[in-house]
């Protein structure tokens, strides 16, 4: 996939679920929970249970929607990942090696940054995208908007402590995207196996920013 294919992919669905899967047929059930709500893009994070498994069998069972993958920390993470099926890459910093590799082999890659210089390097570094992160401990919708005054060119993703209630917030600010974890997946529906609740969640996300994206 390619880098305009995927920031318009972006622009289009605007949310992320990102999923940190305890065992391979949970990760399985969140995933299809979260697409039965009406989520296309999915990360599954490399520190998840067997992820490459995860990945696969999910470009497979959900041919709909946009396999990727986070917490990317090295090369290695990337190759197996890309082997996987892996059509996206998210990673928690900036690492130059991993970025040039990106772009190699022609995965859209979205580093981690919080400080208007980390979100520039990471910008020259031929990011896709740049994950803002974590946003919430540096005044979530408030400094997405500052870092898009001086900064409009470059897309921000905020993730950390994005929740459906805020969402909207961050779109407002000038976020091409958001990536929602926790909120998305509480801890008891998923150890309840509560897909359902899930389900509903991701519906009232697409919701809210479908309708933030009609009112702007």
């Amino acid at each position: 996939m390619d880098k305009d294919t995927f920031l318009s992919l972006l622009r289009q669905h605007r949310a992320i679920a990102v999923i940190r899967a305890p065992d391979l047929n949970r990760g399985l059930a969140m995933a299809e929970a979260a697409a039965a709500g009406g989520i296309h893009l999915i990360e599954i994070t490399w520190n998840s249970f067997h992820p490459g498994d995860l990945v696969s069998k999910l470009r497979h069972r959900l041919p709909h929607c946009t396999i990727g993958i986070g917490t990317a920390l090295s090369k290695a993470d990337l190759k197996a990942a890309a082997s996987a099926g892996a059509q996206f890459c998210f990673c928690p910093h900036t690492d130059l090696t991993i970025t040039g590799l990106a772009q190699e082999m022609e995965i859209p890659i979205v580093p981690g940054a919080l400080t208007p210089n980390e979100v520039v390097t990471a910008w020259h570094a031929r990011a896709t995208a740049v994950k803002v992160f974590p946003v919430n401990a540096v005044g979530g919708a408030s400094y997405i908007r500052s870092l898009q005054g001086p900064l409009p060119h470059i897309p921000l993703i905020p993730t950390g402590g994005i929740t459906v209630e805020n969402a909207g917030d961050m779109l407002k600010a000038g976020a091409i995207a958001v990536g929602l974890s926790t909120s998305l997946f509480p801890k008891t529906a998923v150890a309840e196996q509560n897909w359902a609740t899930i389900t509903t969640l991701a519906a009232q996300l697409v919701e809210t920013l479908a309708s933030t994206d009609s009112s702007r």
